[in-house]
């Protein structure tokens, strides 16, 4: 059982992973935000549009 800690503490491949996962969170959480941002300016847009229209 101390020899399977020790290794755990001394593998690199642990931290890797959650700055990995960390990383890949921000990302999404930007692009969510982009998404947003953009739908919301495209639908004043078409509002726009289909208020000139009609």
């Amino acid at each position: 059982m101390l020899a399977t800690v020790r290794r755990f503490l001394k593998d690199e491949s642990g931290p890797t992973a959650v700055e990995y996962a960390v990383m890949l969170a921000l990302i999404i959480v930007v692009c969510l935000a982009a998404i947003s941002f953009v739908g919301t300016r495209a639908s004043g847009v078409f509002s726009n549009v289909g208020n000139t229209i009609s």
